[in-house]
């Protein structure tokens, strides 16, 4: 059924009415193990319009708790890094994970929970059709990507992505809050540097 969606030009209020009626399934969704044990389903944040796409790996305990991804410490370090360079996550931003459901203990979801829930995800990237995908962290570069190297060797590098979007994998900001050091060359320095970079690319 997802697959079925016409996301030729369509203007904002059918783009979100759209994105609503997916949301409507996801939050139904029964297709793997993660439904038993979800508060909530975690679907999206942020603005539908957006050139800018933030694909995290799953919901954390806040996000299971208040239905939003990005919200506990590692999400609100991440608002801090995006508004150093001017970006908002209510205007500038459309954040989603690659699984829409908590894995029990925050593990890592499988390939196959990422695989039952890649066609929601998939719909979002079609309708949302952003310039630039950040994908924040190994999981979601590996849902995203088909590269060998570690993320710490492709962070900041663009690589092709649907729709002509731009995809640059990017730290993860819990990995951030583990090494927070500001010195050149650190992760943090690092990261500051990729945002900036994001922010000419949506600048040009």
């Amino acid at each position: 059924m997802l697959t079925d969606i016409n996301t030729d030009n369509l203007t904002p209020k059918k783009k979100v009415k759209i994105l609503n009626e997916v949301k409507e399934i996801c939050s139904q969704c029964k297709a793997c193990g993660l439904h038993k044990t979800r508060t909530n389903v975690v679907f999206s944040d942020g603005n539908p319009s957006a050139k800018l796409m933030i694909i995290g790996e799953a919901p954390g305990k806040n996000e299971d708790e208040r239905g939003l991804p990005f919200v506990g410490r590692s999400g609100q370090l991440l608002e801090r890094l995006l508004a150093n360079e001017g970006i908002t996550r209510a205007n500038d931003v459309y954040i989603c994970n690659t699984v829409k459901c908590r894995p029990p203990e925050n593990r890592v979801p499988t390939n196959e929970e990422k695989e039952l829930c890649k066609g929601y995800l998939d719909a979002q990237i079609s309708l949302i059709k952003p310039e630039i995908i950040l994908l924040c962290g190994a999981t979601a570069v590996q849902s995203m990507l088909d590269v060998k190297k570690g993320i710490t060797s492709i962070r900041g590098e663009f690589f092709d992505g649907p729709f002509g979007a731009k995809m640059m994998p990017i730290f993860h900001p819990a990995y951030l809050l583990r090494y927070q050091s500001d010195k050149e060359g650190s992760p943090m320095r690092l990261m500051k540097d990729d945002i900036k970079k994001v922010k000419e690319f949506l600048s040009r």
